[in-house]
């Protein structure tokens, strides 16, 4: 087992805490550099390559000291994707978090898990299905993983308990949301796990919750959508479970309940139906229980990171500024259009973006940042 110091764990969190550093950028920064401490050394010199304003602001190390603190207060553990530890399918999510605070089981992130996710405001049939399917996949040895939210959310929970649930918080591990789930929350932390991406002490506010449902998907092998509006965080969740290459379920409903719009449109677009949880054991044992591959971003990275040349960089960069506008562009686009290697390319969208020049949409779209 591939044993991970202190030291380096602080190292991790304080370059992901760091002004401008996402999942993507964070990956290539560590691939390229092989270690945190030397990627944020890198950093000043890269955003200052791009013709960057001003470098990003790398995180304090007294702040990353008091979120270290506060993590051990809590009696939590900092989880880096390199601890063999760590979520396989997560780290295989192109978008997926580097690093995770956890409280309660960690072994449970290696068994295969099933997110259950839908309706805040969901029926009662709904929540009495929620809780019967979620402990059916606990019987079959599936982890059910959803976001300690009212309705679907609580129903999942607590119907798997017994047999192991992840929660995934929104904001930071110390902050229960929403309150009334405190008692929830804490028997979860005993039997099972509470996961959260954002430091100790962060509030879930509205835009932190598609970066939740990315990491709720992401530890799963596929999402149950049971209830939901046409417009909602569910859809989110499955949306992104799709682009994850993960499988989508939807539970069928009324065609007169508002709460089934979301759940029945998934089903029309190719989901797959349930009415009972062998609908979906059934399909998801005849797949691979561990990811195939890493990655393509990470190993094309990991294989010629000592080939990159910089004035090969500097002209991708100049060409990709060329490209871009305020609508974004996928990043195999831009690979074609620049007739240069993935890598190159890679490397210079790195720099635009420590220079705050370029901002990185879902589904690996590329735009300029227009101030």
């Amino acid at each position: 087992m591939t044993s991970v110091s202190d030291a380096e764990r602080l190292a991790w969190l304080r370059l992901y805490r760091s002004e401008r550093i996402g999942p993507v950028t964070f990956r290539q920064l560590l691939n390229r550099y092989e270690t945190a401490d030397r990627a944020l050394d890198a950093i000043p010199e890269l955003a200052r390559l791009a013709g960057g304003k001003r470098s990003p602001r790398l995180a304090d190390l007294r702040s990353i000291e008091r979120e270290w603190r506060a993590i051990e207060a809590a009696g939590a553990t900092l989880l880096i994707a390199k601890d063999p530890r760590f979520s396989d399918w997560l780290k295989a999510a192109a978008d997926g978090p580097p690093l995770l605070t956890v409280k309660g089981q960690i072994a449970l992130l290696q068994k295969p898990s099933v997110a259950l996710v839908g309706a805040r405001n969901a029926s009662a049939n709904g929540r009495r299905f929620t809780e019967q399917i979620a402990g059916q996949l606990g019987t079959r040895d599936y982890v059910v993983v959803s976001g300690l939210a009212r309705g679907i959310d609580t129903a999942a929970h607590r119907g798997s308990l017994a047999s192991g649930t992840v929660a995934v918080l929104a904001g930071g591990l110390d902050i229960i949301y929403p309150p009334e789930n405190a008692e929830l929350y804490e028997e979860i932390a005993l039997t099972g796990l509470i996961v959260a991406e954002m430091a100790m002490g962060s509030q879930p506010t509205a835009r932190l919750f598609p970066n939740r449902n990315r990491i709720i998907s992401g530890l799963s092998l596929g999402v149950v959508v049971v209830e939901a509006a046409r417009r909602s965080g569910s859809l989110i969740t499955a949306r992104l479970a799709a682009e994850q290459g993960r499988e989508v379920f939807a539970v069928p409903g009324s065609p007169l309940d508002p709460r089934a719009e979301g759940s029945n449109h998934l089903t029309r677009e190719g989901a797959h139906l349930v009415t009972q949880a062998s609908d979906v054991t059934d399909l998801l044992e005849g797949l691979p229980q561990r990811p195939i591959a890493e990655p393509e971003i990470e190993s094309d990275l990991l294989d010629t990171r000592l080939t990159l040349s910089q004035d090969d960089i500097d002209q991708v960069r100049k060409r990709l500024w060329t490209l871009l506008g305020a609508e974004p562009v996928a990043i195999d686009e831009l690979v074609r259009q620049c007739d240069a290697s993935v890598n190159t390319v890679h490397a210079a969208l790195v720099e635009l973006e420590l220079a705050g020049l370029i901002l990185r949409y879902p589904n690996h779209g590329i735009a300029r940042h227009y101030d």
